[in-house]
């Protein structure tokens, strides 16, 4: 996309002279032959898994919704650089058929559907595994395209998720009450599902930056970075209730360092800058090996796995890199750029904001906006407890915050004031912030 779009990001010219589009053909190759995925699916959520020889789709029919509804950046951008709906309109069928299933009681998703017949075989409903991405690509999808119904769907889960998923006080530094947390919840009473969280719900503050909710990704990026303080790394699951691992490998995932990012680029305050130099400490002190970096298959005794994951090159490092590479040009022109949920790089503007096609082609489903609190994919009645807010009018490369701008103290004090640090770190049964403020007299002072 970079070779396409803007080949001089990096300062050299990272088109070669002899290319001609070569890598496009291949995109378009590849999601080409995934098509049956989608175009054999009654329900329009694709198949998990499609031969991409022969183009037989497995007869395997549960999907993770995030599976399914995690491909409209990629189908989306590959549609407009070809001048070819197809690709977009089937991401946009997947999100739109997954949004008609939520649960009439809550409008929540759960975590894993048949997409041959639309039901739900996974009722848990939370922000983590097999969710995550789905919620985030319909906020990127909105950032990036400018489509109103990517930011309705959004918004309307958002508060699903302030409604149903979060505990604790209302207001991250003010206010009495628990540290917040969203937890794993039944989809269909929001009732609490599990007393685990994982690793993959540390993105979500990444998430709520981009949304610009600055507050609430302070305090939820502070839990998920006191869990890895705990063990030194982050397990995979961790019990909130009884305080230890249920899954207790970490295979090196980004999650954690991209939300730490987003908020250094949000805030610009060095607490963010001491997070990354001390998950590098960790990861160099636990995992490094002879020949790469390790999964750790324990955090408890720091065993180690004979693996390296792909995405610990692609995102891990890559978000710990630009962290401190404070004048690399992406940084300075952050706002121009979105990264895909598999950390490449999308540029914002008016090329990937046109559509070369026309809609009255492709507008016999009904769009997402229209069909709020309608029917479901089963034809239950789905009724909404929230309202949508009406997608913002958006200006390319400038920035659209839908919050008041954070406390001036923030940029330069501890993010999360003293008091409701220290309670966090006594909940998770950390004492050396306590220690450390009974050395310094006053916590802040320390960044």
């Amino acid at each position: 996309m970079l070779m396409e779009n803007d080949p001089y990001l990096f300062g050299e010219n990272l088109r070669p002279k002899w290319y001609n589009g070569e890598l496009l053909q291949l995109a378009s190759d590849l999601a080409s032959r995934l098509l049956p995925a989608f175009q054999n699916s009654m329900t329009g959520i694709p198949f998990p898994r499609v031969n991409l020889k022969n183009g037989v789709v497995d007869e395997g029919v549960e999907t993770c919704t995030a599976g399914a509804g995690s491909l409209l950046l990629e189908l989306g951008t590959l549609s407009r650089l070809l001048g070819d709906p197809i690709y977009e309109t089937m991401a946009r069928r997947a999100n739109r058929a997954l949004w008609s299933a939520r649960a009439k009681n809550t409008g929540l998703l759960g975590n894993v559907i048949n997409a041959k017949t639309g039901q739900w075989v996974g009722r848990l409903s939370g922000l983590g595994a097999g969710l995550d991405s789905y919620f985030e690509y319909l906020l990127k999808s909105y950032i990036l395209f400018g489509e109103e119904e990517d930011y309705l769907m959004f918004n309307e889960s958002y508060n699903g998720f302030k409604q149903y998923l979060r505990r604790g006080r209302t207001h991250c530094n003010s206010g009495y009450g628990d540290h917040p947390l969203y937890v794993n919840v039944d989809m269909h009473s929001g009732n609490t599902y599990t007393y685990w969280i994982d690793a993959l719900q540390a993105s979500f503050p990444a998430v709520q930056v981009l949304f610009g909710d600055i507050e609430e990704a302070i305090c939820t990026h502070a839990w998920h970075y006191n869990v890895w303080k705990r063990y030194g790394l982050l397990p995979e699951r961790f019990n909130w209730q009884r305080l230890s691992p249920d899954v207790a490998f970490y295979p090196l995932r980004p999650e954690l360092v991209e939300s730490t990012y987003l908020l250094y680029q949000a805030t610009k305050n060095p607490f963010y800058l001491h997070v990354g130099r001390e998950i590098i400490q960790n990861i160099n002190a636990y995992t490094k090996t002879k020949c790469g970096y390790a999964t750790v298959h324990d955090v408890i005794d720091m065993s180690l796995e004979d693996r390296m994951e792909s995405f610990f090159l692609s995102e891990t490092c890559k978000y710990l890199y630009l962290l401190f590479d404070l004048d690399n040009p992406l940084n300075k022109q952050f706002s121009k750029y979105i990264f895909t949920t598999e950390g490449h790089l999308l540029p914002i503007g008016s090329k990937l904001r046109t559509k070369p096609w026309t809609d009255e082609e492709f507008s016999s489903k009904p769009s997402c906006a229209s069909s709020f609190g309608k029917e479901s994919l089963s034809g239950d009645s789905v009724n909404i407890p929230y309202v949508a807010k009406e997608a913002p009018i958006f200006k390319p490369n400038i920035t659209q915050p839908s919050c008041d701008a954070i406390d001036e103290a923030r940029h330069y004090l501890l993010p999360l004031r003293t008091p409701y640090y220290l309670q966090l770190t006594e909940s998770l049964g950390l004492k050396e912030l306590e220690n450390m403020l009974s050395e310094n007299g006053n916590l802040e002072e320390l960044f």
